[in-house]
């Protein structure tokens, strides 16, 4: 049985039930499987061994969703070693023509679409509406959480400097 979090995240004020744990930091981060752009499956073990910023998102098609994503493309190109997953619902398809028309070449979008087990091993499912809440994880190459932040409200931004910050010191302390 799935673990339900009500109130767990609102869109504009309304509140919603999250499916899934709350991620903690210090704990192993949790397996999953999700699709890429070409239908092959991504696990968290498919980049072990590297810092992994995990951001989960609603859609790329809503305006702060692409922003963040652009914002973590920009920077994952200052980041050596560290691995980018944008996760969502969208399909595979519709994250990859996003990807294509905005440039996105250093971040990877996964999708969730076909059974939820990013949303539900992070806590990000939206029970009512069968989108990922926005979130942001940094999980070292010990596959120990490093940085957690559930946005509270999903139009809202995530602190992206708290997020970039816990990663250089990730990635700088595993050199």
């Amino acid at each position: 049985m799935d673990i339900e979090r009500k109130n767990g995240t609102t869109l504009k004020g309304n509140p919603f039930t999250l499916i899934g744990p709350e991620i903690k930091v210090g704990q192993k981060a949790p397996e999953f499987t999700a699709l890429d752009g070409s239908l092959q499956p991504v696990t968290l073990a498919s980049s072990k061994g590297k810092t992994r910023l995990l951001v989960s998102v609603p859609s790329l098609d809503t305006p702060v969703c692409d922003a963040e994503t652009r914002r973590f493309n920009e920077e994952a190109s200052k980041l050596s070693g560290v691995e980018v997953l944008v996760v969502s619902v969208d399909l595979p398809f519709a994250q990859g023509r996003f990807c294509t028309t905005n440039g996105i070449k250093n971040v990877k979008c996964l999708s969730d679409h076909r059974d939820t087990s990013f949303g539900k091993a992070y806590g990000t499912l939206i029970k009512e509406l069968r989108l990922l809440s926005r979130a942001i994880f940094v999980v070292g190459a010990d596959d120990t959480v490093q940085y957690v932040e559930y946005v509270p409200e999903v139009a809202n931004h995530p602190n992206y400097d708290a997020a970039l910050n816990a990663i250089k010191a990730k990635a700088g302390a595993a050199r």
